[in-house]
């Protein structure tokens, strides 16, 4: 079995392609799902599509989630394949594969977007180049008042003026990536500063990303695979990655932090000593081996 699909009904009812697809990593937190998908609900840019790529949650979750995107207008596809441990690049791969769009932003479950986010992207995106974001943490208490309707009346923008200081006893704080900027000049000095790709706030052509046969299926624990790998096999192939910080304005809900898996360290190193930008573990070798079984 390659992925399941599943399409809600905005989906069913499009005609047509949409130029941009967000692409969402979710495992079993329904929660943090509906937070994120409240955020997407009132983009003020709408022709997008987005893509749930599910590593694997539970029967009843699945459920749960085509009940919640039936509910929404936005055309939504959810991907998911058996939970058989950390996969997420694999069913990233997936998401590449079944996107009818030209462009994609990468985003995870946990973080909730501006309403200008999927505009920014989209519309400051340009050819051989990838566009890296930043997110700002929410505290344990800002994170605890979020609820799907809050999102949706633009609880956190109305009030981040207190929200702001609210995060400055966090380590390595980062409230200052919250402010969205529209001064250009502003935005120019903002990102000055080289910043590397992180795997939930990013967006590239689609083509460029299976040009590299999308993400090594090696990685097997959070970090590294998603945004590390990525960035390095990008520039081995021309890609320029740009900082995109108080631009693309992501809000982090906060949870515990996952381990680190130490393998993939080691899989990264290697992946530099062969330079090769375009994996033998990727895209293409999941589709070679459904087609043998």
């Amino acid at each position: 079995m390659m992925v399941d699909i599943y399409k809600n009904k905005a989906l069913l009812k499009s005609t047509g392609a949409v130029p941009v697809a967000v692409s969402l990593a979710f495992y079993n937190n329904l929660k943090m799902l509906e937070l994120s998908l409240a955020a997407l609900s009132r983009q003020a840019w709408k022709d997008f599509e987005i893509i749930i790529c599910d590593d694997g949650s539970k029967p009843e979750i699945v459920e749960a989630v085509h009940k919640l995107i039936d509910q929404l207008d936005i055309p939504i596809k959810h991907l998911w394949h058996p939970d058989l441990g950390f996969r997420k690049n694999r069913i990233l791969n997936w998401g590449l594969l079944h996107s009818d769009a030209d462009y994609m932003i990468f985003i995870d479950q946990d973080c909730l977007a501006h309403p200008q986010f999927v505009r920014e992207h989209f519309e400051n995106r340009q050819e051989k180049a990838c566009l890296s974001g930043r997110r700002m943490d929410l505290t344990p208490w800002v994170s605890s008042l979020l609820t799907p309707e809050r999102v949706r009346r633009g609880f956190i923008e109305s009030n981040l003026w207190w929200i702001l200081p609210t995060g400055l006893y966090m380590k390595d704080n980062n409230g200052g990536k919250g402010v969205y900027l529209r001064n250009e000049t502003l935005r120019h000095w903002a990102n000055i500063k080289y910043r590397g790709l992180v795997g939930c706030n990013f967006s590239i052509h689609r083509q460029d990303m299976l040009a590299i046969n999308g993400f090594d299926w090696r990685y097997e624990g959070p970090g590294t695979g998603e945004d590390s790998d990525v960035e390095y096999r990008l520039r081995l192939q021309g890609i320029k990655v740009l900082p995109f910080v108080n631009t693309a304005i992501q809000y982090h809900v906060y949870h515990r932090l996952l381990s680190r898996v130490n393998k993939n360290e080691e899989i990264f190193a290697q992946v530099q000593n062969e330079e090769q930008s375009i994996t033998p573990y990727g895209l293409q070798q999941q589709i070679d081996a459904v087609k043998d079984l």
